[in-house]
C-alpha cells in the first residue's frame, strides 16, 4: 500500500485542546477547512479497515457505530428528530465523544460514504498488479459492502421501511454539503491510487480523475438502484457488479 507523506498534514492533524488526537470534528462554518480536517484524518490514520494497532481500531469503531447510529435513527426517525445525544447514546459513547469525531450529525451520516470510498482507493492499492484496473476497482468496491459489526448490532429494519427512510435522508438540504464535501476527497484519493496504478499523473492527465468519477458513478447508481427495487431488493454486490461491467465496456447502448 502506497504511505501516505504526512508532513504536509501535520498541523491539520494537531487535536484540538482537551480532545483524542485525530478524530475531533471541525468547529465553525469554513468548509475549506472542514475538507481538509477530514483529509488530514484519513492521511495520518491510514485507511479505516486496515488501521494498526488497538487504539486506531478502536477509534474506526466508535467512528463506524456513530455513522452507522446516525444513518439508522435518522432513516427511522427523520433528520429534524433525531440529537447528537441520541446518536451518541445508540453508539453507546457520550456526547463529548461524538463531539470529538465529527462537527454535525450531517458529516456523521455523510462520514459512512466517505469512510467507504476512502477505504476503496485503500483496496485497489492492494489488489495484484496484473488485474486489469476496472476488475481490481470492481474487486475494491465490492469488499467495501459486508456489513461491519455496528450493522449487526443495529440491523436495519424492513427493505421497504427502510428505502423509505433513506430517501426522505438523502433528500435532506442539511446533509448535501456534507456528501459533496465526502465525495470530492474520495474521488481525490481513488484518482490518486489510479495514477499510481496507471503510472499516469494526476496534474497532467485526465485518465485518473475521470476513472474515479466514473468509478463513484458506478458505485452510487448502484445504490440508488437498489432503493428503487422491488421487496426482496436485487442484491448490492450484484447491481454493482453490473454497473462497473457496464462502465468498464465502454456503457454501450443496450440491445432492444
Amino acid at each position: 500500500m502506497r504511505r501516505v507523506d504526512t508532513r504536509t498534514f501535520e498541523q491539520l492533524a494537531e487535536p484540538l485542546p482537551d480532545v483524542d488526537p485525530g478524530v475531533q470534528g471541525v468547529e465553525g462554518d469554513d468548509g475549506k477547512f472542514c475538507v481538509l480536517r477530514i483529509f488530514a484524518y484519513h492521511a495520518t490514520t491510514g485507511s479505516v479497515g486496515g488501521m494498526a494497532g488497538l487504539r486506531e481500531r478502536k477509534k474506526a469503531e466508535t467512528r463506524a457505530a456513530l455513522g452507522w447510529a446516525a444513518i439508522h435513527l435518522t432513516a427511522q426517525r427523520g433528520y429534524d428528530n433525531v440529537r447528537v445525544e441520541d446518536i451518541a447514546e445508540a453508539a453507546g459513547v457520550s456526547p463529548r465523544t461524538f463531539n470529538n469525531y465529527f462537527s454535525s450529525k450531517a458529516e456523521a451520516i455523510a462520514s459512512r460514504h466517505l469512510d467507504r470510498s476512502l477505504r476503496t482507493a485503500a483496496a485497489l492499492r492492494e489488489r495484484p498488479a496484473e488485474e486489469p484496473l476496472w476488475t481490481a476497482l470492481r474487486n475494491a468496491a465490492l469488499q467495501q459492502f459486508t456489513p461491519g459489526p455496528e450493522v449487526e448490532a443495529m440491523p436495519s429494519p424492513a427493505h421497504a421501511q427502510w428505502v423509505t427512510g433513506v430517501r426522505a435522508m438523502l433528500a435532506e438540504p442539511a446533509l448535501q454539503g456534507e456528501r459533496l464535501r465526502a465525495t470530492a476527497i474520495a474521488e481525490a484519493e481513488l484518482a490518486a491510487a489510479v495514477a499510481e496504478r496507471t503510472g499516469t499523473d494526476p496534474a497532467t492527465d485526465m485518465y485518473p480523475r475521470l476513472v474515479a468519477a466514473a468509478a463513484s458513478a458506478a458505485i452510487t447508481v448502484a445504490m440508488q438502484h437498489y432503493l428503487d427495487s422491488a421487496d426482496p431488493p436485487t442484491p448490492i454486490e450484484r447491481l454493482i457488479t453490473d454497473a462497473f461491467t457496464q462502465v468498464a465496456a465502454g456503457l454501450p447502448t443496450p440491445a432492444r
